[in-house]
């Protein structure tokens, strides 16, 4: 007897197959004829598991306009405001809006999230805020949440005593921000620094690095030399990377084959990326994004972030991982099936890999948390960004929504309308 059946599901590896969990376990991938609790009829809909956000700010979400709007919708705006806003917010104001993000994630089958949390505050108000939400939202949502020196380690005079404290109080990964402090050398000297303290507790690293059009912020650089002398292979992500848009092409082909023997793992964020770099531009105008295809081609481990929703930063989005892997697609030119297929697992398998997610996929002995899909591959999906039908996390269903169809009232067509793949379509 099983708790629950998912019946006839296209994995995203293109398998036709029924899923059996027993209690928060899959314990079956198979063809099961045995009995059920509960059967989900999956026939023709994508199973997946879960979407992943590997950056994220939580604890400035759904505070878009508090205390005003940024006007100019630059980085160094939204910095500024965000300074602002930390001076009047509440423990329980940024616990409540993290809470109903996280709702938010949970319909949109997005269960695990690494949220960085801003430790220059010396309340620590975000860091207390978010160990609560992520004792609230544990069984359904792995959260992992990255102590974050946002107005530079050095820049900001109590920022590393706060990152040792937000570390001691239980968070789990190491940040930075190098390309904020006031010089190159501070900014190198704070990648060191952190690299070290995460060395000496066992912890991942995650550094917000080179978040800047400048081509000579290098930081990644001494990112990916730290993380080879302390032995922190494949621990150490760097997120944002775009300066690397703007770098010349004989430094780079220097650059990826660093990152790659050093094994940090890059994080680009399509949707913030593209709306704040480049805003010192007229035309031509750089796109904002990383170098994504290049790193895929060097084996570099890629996963996309979210970064922000309605925030000082971003007035936008909705959770939805989908949104941002098809954004990626778009800024990064990777149209081809195979492509397409590796923005899915940007936004899935690889982000999981980053955030270290041992237990997570489509196989016996793995979570039992898993996505229905109203489509039937991860192309068809990329491009409708469909609603999700089932959403099972650790073996409990946690969000079912019913298919969208459009009625028609047209003559001699459909009563009704699907925007899946049409038959004469070939079958990517």
């Amino acid at each position: 007897m099983f708790d629950i059946i998912v019946k006839g599901g296209t994995l995203p590896d293109g398998r036709i197959t029924d899923i059996g969990i027993k209690g928060n376990r899959i314990t079956a991938i198979e063809s099961i004829e045995a009995e059920a609790r509960q059967v989900i009829d999956a026939s023709g809909d994508l199973v997946s598991p879960p979407l992943v956000d590997p950056h994220f700010h939580l604890d400035a979400t759904q505070s878009y306009g508090i205390p005003r709007i940024n006007a100019s919708g630059t980085l160094l705006e939204g910095i500024g405001l965000w300074g602002e806003l930390k001076e009047i917010m509440t423990l329980e104001q940024v616990r409540d809006r993290a809470l109903a993000y996280c709702d938010w994630a949970a319909s949109m089958g997005l269960l695990a999230i690494r949220s960085h949390v801003d430790v220059c505050d010396d309340r620590l108000i975000g860091v207390q805020a978010l160990l609560e939400v992520k004792k609230l939202v544990a069984d359904y949502i792995d959260l992992q949440l990255v102590a974050f020196p946002q107005d530079g380690l050095y820049r900001s005079p109590t920022a590393l005593e706060n990152t040792i404290r937000a570390l001691d109080m239980g968070v789990d990964v190491v940040g930075g921000i190098p390309h904020f402090e006031r010089t190159m050398a501070d900014g190198a000297a704070s990648v060191r620094a952190l690299c070290e303290i995460a060395a000496e507790r066992g912890l991942m690293v995650d550094m917000h690095c080179d978040e800047t059009d400048d081509p000579m912020s290098r930081h990644i650089e001494t990112l990916a030399y730290e993380t080879r002398r302390l032995g922190l292979q494949g621990r150490v992500a760097g997120s944002h990377l775009t300066s690397m848009h703007s770098m010349d092409n004989y430094y780079v082909s220097k650059l990826l084959p660093l990152i790659q023997e050093a094994e940090v793992a890059a994080i680009p964020n399509p949707l913030i990326n593209i709306v704040l770099q480049g805003r010192h531009d007229t035309f031509p105008k750089r796109r904002g994004m990383t170098r994504v295809k290049e790193m895929l081609a060097m084996g570099i481990t890629v996963g996309f972030g979210q970064d922000c929703v309605l925030d000082p930063w971003y007035s936008l989005g909705t959770a939805d991982m989908l949104d941002v892997a098809f954004m990626g697609l778009h800024v990064g030119q990777m149209t081809n099936p195979d492509e397409m297929r590796k923005c899915f697992d940007m936004v899935t398998f690889e982000s999981a890999k980053i955030m270290g997610l041992e237990d997570f996929g489509l196989r016996v002995g793995a979570k039992a948390s898993l996505v229905v899909l109203d489509a039937g591959n991860t192309i068809e999906a990329l491009r409708l960004r469909p609603d999700r039908l089932w959403v099972i996390a650790n073996g409990k269903v946690i969000s079912r929504q019913a298919r969208n169809d459009a009625q028609l009232s047209l003559t001699n067509r459909p009563d009704s309308v699907r925007r899946r793949h049409s038959a004469h379509l070939p079958q990517t």
